[in-house]
């Protein structure tokens, strides 16, 4: 008995701080935003309760089914393009196709180090009517006043900046595979190429199954990164030119802290919540039918 209530107090010394402060910076901003999305709030005065007015002119709202396509193109660069590219490149980094592999590796990896913001800086100026690719594309059309008009397309202007996700992201998946992929017993490889095994069947058989939970929680990490993306993005457009640009978070942000919107605020974040939690759920569910498969 005294052995149980020791092992409480322990359990209780060691989680309840981290416990208090989970709840203090999670559990009750949500369940504030989600109480607060029911209302009408200015920041002054008393909040007034609308029911659904909010979540109805959300939906209506064709600015928000913009910004919410836009964040949907990012989930898909990062589930089928930053992620995929990463393994790729760790695999070929791994099993030594290349020589050089360490400065390859450094030079992948370099992007992820530098701050969002310089990105932006960065490719916006190489992006811009005078910027480098600009100026290429003049040359090679033979015409000075030549301008791309995807940067002013509704439908691609958003083309650029999944380009730099890309191009930013990748080497955190590759850095991530390459660490799981050189946890594996080299003796398991040499035993299937002394059996007769291709290196296709090498990939299928034994690297891509003992990387399954891997590529799960990169995925997770990537869903959710992806729903919250805003520092590139507001510094590399605005969400302009006319919104083509604009994902869910800056939909928030302008709507919350421009406008003062609370209330409309909450209740976009609720719904990015229960998105997010959705899609998770879709890809638990996608992992498991895989992992019965291969055990």
């Amino acid at each position: 008995m005294r052995d149980k209530k020791n092992r409480l107090t322990s359990y209780l010394v060691l989680l309840g701080p981290a416990a208090i402060l989970y709840a203090s910076i999670i559990i009750f901003p949500v369940i504030y935003s989600f109480s607060l999305s029911f209302k009408e709030w200015s920041g002054y005065g008393s909040p007034t309760f609308v029911g659904l007015s909010n979540y109805i002119n959300m939906f209506k709202d064709p600015v928000f089914w913009h910004g919410l396509r836009n964040n949907l193109y990012i989930v898909g660069v990062s589930i089928f393009g930053q992620i995929p590219l990463g393994f790729v490149l760790a695999y070929i980094i791994y099993r030594r196709m290349v020589k050089g592999s360490a400065f390859f590796e450094s030079m992948i990896f370099l992007p992820i180090t530098i701050s969002a913001v310089i990105v932006a800086v960065l490719w916006s100026n190489i992006f811009s009517p005078n910027g480098l690719v600009t100026a290429l594309a003049r040359i090679i059309q033979d015409d000075p006043r030549f301008v791309f008009k995807i940067f002013t397309d509704k439908h691609l202007a958003i083309m650029p900046i999944l380009f730099v996700l890309l191009w930013m992201h990748t080497g955190s998946y590759m850095i991530i595979f390459l660490a799981n992929l050189q946890k594996i017993s080299p003796s398991l490889i040499e035993a299937a190429l002394i059996d007769g095994a291709t290196e296709g069947q090498i990939l299928r058989q034994i690297i891509l199954p003992m990387m399954l939970n891997i590529i799960f929680t990169t995925s997770v990490f990537a869903i959710a990164g992806s729903l919250k993306s805003f520092d590139l993005i507001f510094s590399m457009t605005g969400g302009g030119p006319g919104h083509y640009t604009e994902v869910v978070a800056i939909y928030m942000y302008f709507n919350t802290l421009k406008y003062y919107r609370y209330g409309f605020g909450s209740a976009i974040s609720i719904f990015m919540v229960l998105l997010s939690v959705g899609l998770i759920s879709i890809l638990r569910f996608t992992v498991s039918r895989f992992e019965k498969k291969y055990a």
